[in-house]
């Protein structure tokens, strides 16, 4: 099992910065990916970003192309978002989830179904 815990969420005006983390802890060994989802007030989860861990590939929705940045500290087996230029529509609880199996070329990050894992999420607001 591998348990993700998400911190630095909060609320920030528009145009503001927000770095948010994930922590995992249990069988980190067993993880080949980690991604951010988050999901609005009455919208579905939505893909924000992903990183695979055995090769610098990183990968992110169109909406946070250029905003938002993921990154990792294999040595804390923590995860980043670094979410910079926020609008309101960023507004959401924003979730960490960890894929315990090997790539192949047809997996797709972008798909909940990938990850095996779930934090509990942590909520950022972002007003006008």
């Amino acid at each position: 099992q591998v348990q993700l815990v998400e911190s630095g969420g909060g609320l920030v005006q528009a145009g503001g910065s927000l770095r948010l983390s994930c922590a995992a802890s249990g069988r980190t060994f067993s993880v080949s990916a980690m991604g951010w989802f988050r999901q609005a007030e009455g919208k579905e989860r939505e893909f924000v970003a992903a990183t695979r861990f055995s090769t610098t590939t990183t990968y992110y929705a169109d909406s946070v192309k250029g905003r938002f940045t993921i990154s990792r500290d294999n040595a804390k087996n923590t995860v980043y978002l670094q979410m910079n230029s926020l609008k309101p529509e960023d507004t959401a609880i924003y979730y960490c989830a960890a894929d315990r199996d090997s790539y192949h070329s047809t997996k797709d990050y972008s798909r909940r179904v990938t990850y095996n894992y779930w934090g509990q999420g942590t909520q950022v607001t972002v007003s006008l």
